[in-house]
């Protein structure tokens, strides 16, 4: 997999019954198939626990919410201490530009769990907004704040 705009980290890797690459996920506790996303929603897993001190007990991965009556997996969820989500991470692809329908696509994400903070990512560019909900307006920011 190539190098990534996030600090390494010593993955356990192992190759699946169909020759594919696993990559352990701590969170979900089990092996998961190696592609690019995940390689990129890995890194950044453990960015915000490494980096931003996260708890990782608070943070879900493929967390599952409604949108417009359709099932939709949000890629990280972080939850504030009282449980209520706080951030949302939408991961991409290394080779994935990000561009205006990975914010809409977050954005609607965001309709159902009115989260403070948003971040998209491909691994190699991050994209952080901070929003506020009463001006239905968002700033972005240089890198995630000091979350709670």
């Amino acid at each position: 997999m190539q190098p990534l705009n996030l600090p390494p980290h010593p993955f356990r890797l192992k190759k699946g019954p169909d020759s594919t690459t696993e990559i352990w996920d701590p969170l979900r506790n089990k092996y998961i198939i190696l592609t690019p996303e995940e390689w990129v929603r890995q890194h950044f897993v453990q960015y915000l626990i490494k980096v931003h001190g996260l708890a990782a007990g608070r943070i879900a991965i493929e967390h599952g919410i409604k949108v417009n009556h359709q099932s939709r997996r949000c890629d990280i969820v972080y939850f504030n201490e009282e449980g209520a989500p706080y951030l949302i991470v939408e991961c991409k692809r290394p080779n994935v530009k990000i561009d205006q329908s990975t914010f809409d696509q977050i954005a609607r994400y965001n309709s159902t769990l009115n989260v403070p903070y948003l971040a998209v990512t491909n691994g190699l560019d991050h994209y952080y907004c901070a929003l506020n909900h009463e001006k239905k307006a968002y700033v972005f920011l240089k890198e995630l704040p000091r979350l709670t």
